[in-house]
């Protein structure tokens, strides 16, 4: 039998749920998820290994106009995306009715490889609503397939994941069978307490922070790491750390739990607080960070 092998690139608006569906497929969780838009800032690849085929899934940062430095470089990782794909995964959401920019889109509705569009989250919907949305996007997008799915509940998954199967181009593995993902530990580190952040501060403060592990030793038992937690000014920092440094203490017991079932060690984890001014706007800095993916 033939081996396949390919590029499953995932695409669409802020919170429609690409970071679930990628993690449904690889089995863990690689992407951090909330409810905030701007969650996933860079593009992360998950690979699943079967006998017969390797499927290089990728994660991408929600579509949106951007605003600074950041941001741009947040959509160099979806125009990216549209270079290396074999397979296309346009994501949309039940209600959702365009793309939040019309460039990307066209470049959808031109595509020469397959094309799937997911319609997600429909365990929010009704029979008439999703009726009527497979319409409106069969119009929209009419080269690709559409697939009706929860990605939080797991329905239909299954079905979009065979079909991406039968999608792949025959090509040897671009990877080694046991690779996870292209990413090392620290970013994984630096991504789940930079989620604890997301969950637990409001307004700006989430969007002004970036995470650098310092410090990533790891022994038989244990893994003993020191991170720094950027902020762009001096109020920011205090709001971070919080009264007799409570709020700090909240992020650190949340992240050592996600990151000890996540590498499956007892975590040692110190956090630090910084004022790093102006990093997202910053080229030298956000190249540092790893957003300058040119």
């Amino acid at each position: 039998m033939d081996h396949k092998a390919g590029f499953v690139n995932i695409i669409g608006n802020p919170n429609v749920g690409k970071s679930t569906l990628m993690n449904a497929f690889v089995g863990e969780r690689l992407s951090i998820i909330t409810s905030k838009a701007q969650t996933t800032r860079h593009r992360i690849l998950g690979i699943v290994n079967g006998d017969d085929f390797q499927m290089i899934l990728s994660d991408t940062p929600g579509i949106i106009k951007p605003a600074y430095e950041m941001q741009k470089s947040m959509m160099d990782f979806v125009k990216s995306a549209f270079e290396d794909a074999d397979v296309l995964i346009y994501m949309v959401e039940i209600g959702e009715k365009e793309l939040k920019d019309e460039a990307f889109f066209n470049k959808i509705i031109h595509s020469k490889i397959p094309v799937l569009l997911i319609l997600n989250k429909i365990d929010k919907s009704n029979q008439e609503q999703l009726d009527e949305q497979v319409e409106l996007w069969s119009e929209k997008v009419p080269n690709a397939e559409i697939f009706a799915i929860s990605a939080l509940e797991n329905f239909n998954v299954q079905m979009v994941f065979d079909r991406i199967v039968e999608l792949l181009p025959v090509s040897p593995a671009f990877y080694p069978k046991d690779t996870l993902t292209d990413k090392p530990e620290r970013f994984f580190v630096n991504e789940i307490i930079r989620e604890k952040i997301l969950l637990n501060y409001d307004k700006e403060i989430p969007y002004a922070v970036e995470i650098e592990t310092e410090e990533f030793i790891e022994d038989e038992k244990i893994i003993r790491v020191r991170a720094v937690i950027m902020v762009e000014r001096d109020s920011q920092k205090g709001i971070i750390i919080g009264h007799k440094g409570s709020a700090l203490k909240r992020v650190g017991i949340q992240a050592r739990a996600d990151l000890e079932k996540f590498f499956g060690k007892q975590i040692h984890l110190e956090t630090y607080v910084k004022v790093n001014k102006d990093w997202r706007t910053s080229a030298y800095q956000l190249k540092r960070f790893g957003y300058n993916n040119k």
